[in-house]
């Protein structure tokens, strides 16, 4: 399945750093907001409870998570629709072995999957149950990638907050130099800082989006299996594209009615 870039993950992205960057500027500048320390205790202590959540090679997969976020499936449905009713059209017309052609030229494995089976004549209840299967081990493979990001959202404010605590601390223990008190207590407080920005606009969105995208791919998955369930039924085509839009968006419906 063809990837195309996300451009709203990237406005989303840029503007957001655009709006923090230039608060900071605003306010005096990016200097307060630069301490190693803090840097170290946030990302190497949610680095660290993330890597005992989780094994080595499921954190070392998040690259690959990443990828995700920032690329979606180019694949239109109502493309694949169509192709699905001209499948439909073929099979009542010379039955189902005259497609034994096109399984070689589809490029998804899934619907490759679904058609060989219905060819073979496999039983449809056994059918959508190998296809359900197929999604469900497609969904938990995507809630590993939700996981480590949002335990990397849960863990990056809790490492502020004990950033904040150990500055404190160092801050009590100053309380007879009133000039220090001041600049300790900004070092205790941008540790909290680090972590609410990595939560709230790094980790936890896009753990969001990786949600979204396993929820539009299992729809799609799921209108394929109705549509090749109908095709091995040998519904009327006209049936099978009626039931196929009904897994579109009532807009995207409205426009293949007015096109039609």
């Amino acid at each position: 399945m063809k990837k195309a870039l996300d451009i709203a993950t990237l406005i989303g992205f840029f503007g957001g750093s655009a709006t923090i960057l230039g608060s900071i500027f605003t306010a005096g500048g990016i200097g307060g907001f630069i301490n190693i320390p803090s840097l170290l205790i946030v990302i190497g202590g949610t680095i660290a409870a993330v890597f005992i959540q989780y094994s080595l090679k499921e954190v070392l997969s998040i690259m690959g998570v990443v990828r995700q976020t920032i690329m979606q499936n180019a694949s239109d449905p109502k493309e694949m629709i169509e192709m699905l009713v001209k499948f439909a059209e073929e099979a009542r017309k010379d039955g189902l072995l005259a497609l034994e052609s096109h399984v070689k030229e589809i490029e998804d494995p899934f619907i490759k999957t679904g058609l060989q089976l219905a060819i073979d004549g496999t039983e449809p209840e056994l059918l959508r149950e190998i296809l359900e299967a197929e999604i469900a081990n497609l969904e938990e493979r995507h809630s590993k990638g939700h996981g480590i990001f949002e335990a990397f959202g849960t863990y990056a404010p809790a490492f502020g907050m004990i950033g904040t605590l150990i500055g404190l601390v160092f801050m009590l223990q100053t309380m007879s130099d009133p000039s220090s008190i001041g600049p300790s207590m900004a070092v205790a407080l941008v540790t909290t800082f680090y972590g609410a920005v990595l939560s709230n606009f790094i980790f936890l969105p896009l753990a969001g989006k990786l949600k979204e995208r396993t929820k539009d791919e299992v729809q799609i998955r799921e209108m394929i299996i109705a549509g090749i369930l109908s095709i091995q039924s040998g519904d009327n085509p006209r049936l099978v594209e009626q039931k196929l839009q009904a897994f579109l968006p009532p807009k995207l419906r409205k426009n293949e009615d007015e096109e039609g």
